[in-house]
């Protein structure tokens, strides 16, 4: 039942808008110098200033209007971009967090270093060890190049 009712609407605006012929617009000034928009021609004496405008026939439009398959082509590459677009923020937000978090830790590292404070490491085998003076200069400068690396965007806290 429900698709005979939308058949038959369907059909109703269907001859409804076949049966409107092309709609005219016309726009010309009076004798009163008033504007006059009407449907109809101006009558010949106040022809001075006169525009026509004419609407599109709902064939004409029907041509110039882009297919289904294209419009739906078109949401499909706008919805493409747009997850495109929100993954892309996604990975720079992660990227500038990992490099907020890297910067934290190297000013960490760099403050307990340059403290002068003992030092212990783990070698490879899990032992530990302290740094001697050259160590601890050259875990220094290495933990200062890894705090101009990641800390350069960041604002020093």
């Amino acid at each position: 039942m429900m698709k005979l009712i939308k058949r038959f609407t369907f059909g109703v605006a269907l001859m409804v808008a076949t049966a409107v012929p092309q709609a005219q617009i016309y726009q010309w000034q009076d004798a009163n110098k008033k504007t006059v928009i009407s449907d109809r021609p101006p009558p010949s004496s106040s022809a001075q200033q006169q525009k026509k405008y004419s609407a599109e026939t709902p064939e004409a439009a029907a041509a110039n209007a882009p297919s289904l398959a294209d419009r739906e082509m078109d949401f499909r590459k706008r919805q493409k971009d747009a997850r495109e677009q929100a993954e892309k923020s996604e990975a720079e937000q992660r990227a500038a967090n990992d490099r907020q978090e890297a910067c934290v830790t190297a000013r960490r590292a760099l403050q307990v270093l340059e403290s002068g404070e003992r030092v212990a490491l783990r070698n490879s085998a899990g032992e530990r060890y302290y740094l001697d003076d050259t160590q601890r200069a050259a875990e220094i400068e290495r933990t200062r190049q890894a705090v101009q690396t990641n800390c350069r965007a960041n604002p020093v806290r």
